[in-house]
């Protein structure tokens, strides 16, 4: 295989993956808002990144079809996301309600354990992102007979991928020390609980539709 032809499918995975990621999502909600607290926003791109990467490469490999096969795993994740955004969406507007002090100070509180967690909750426990890299990122390379083809145009998506989110959390970080006062993030905050239950209501009812699909 020769030097263009890698670079050609590795653009193709890179640029597939940019349409993907691109849409305003809960794992982009939760990397903007780290970065803008500096709440170990490294950290958090890190382990999203490593997520996104392993879940693209599992399509690559062809898993997609055991995904498509047992709809209860797309069903049973559906109903764990739902419970996890509704929580840390009513979690934000807590912290609007109670009037917590929001400063650089006071937001850099959570252990590396308790990031490390949220952010695989945020990676993991949403069944659209399995859509996006697993089926969609992993049908797509079905196109491409060898594995080492298929290996390039999974290496483009994950790039794009890593550059995402260490951009967003490097852009955010660098934004907090203009938007960072306690106006400012209370908005960031009630913006950010609004988005993560009306996420939480559509991936309710895609998870009520699933399931009357799958019984029907």
């Amino acid at each position: 295989m020769n030097t263009q032809a890698i670079i050609n499918i590795f653009a193709q995975g890179f640029f597939l993956q940019a349409s993907l990621i691109l849409a305003l999502g809960a794992q982009n909600i939760f990397v903007l808002n780290s970065g803008l607290r500096k709440q170990r926003h490294l950290l958090v791109a890190l382990v999203s990144s490593i997520c996104d990467t392993l879940l693209v490469f599992v399509g690559v490999l062809g898993v997609a079809t055991f995904f498509v096969q047992f709809p209860i795993l797309k069903i049973s994740l559906g109903v764990i996301g739902v419970g996890f955004l509704a929580y840390y969406g009513i979690l934000k507007l807590k912290e609007v309600m109670n009037g917590i002090e929001f400063s650089q100070t006071s937001q850099v509180s959570t252990t590396i354990k308790q990031t490390i967690l949220t952010s695989l909750g945020f990676s993991l426990l949403n069944p659209h992102v399995y859509l996006d890299t697993v089926v969609l990122i992993g049908g797509y390379s079905s196109k491409f007979s060898l594995f080492i083809e298929r290996f390039y145009f999974g290496a483009g998506a994950s790039t794009f991928s890593t550059i995402w989110f260490f951009g967003l959390a490097l852009l955010a970080s660098l934004a907090s020390r203009i938007l960072n006062n306690p106006k400012t993030m209370r908005i960031v905050s009630l913006l950010s609980s609004l988005i993560l239950v009306l996420l939480a209501i559509k991936l309710g009812t895609d998870v009520f539709e699933w399931i009357k699909f799958a019984y029907s």
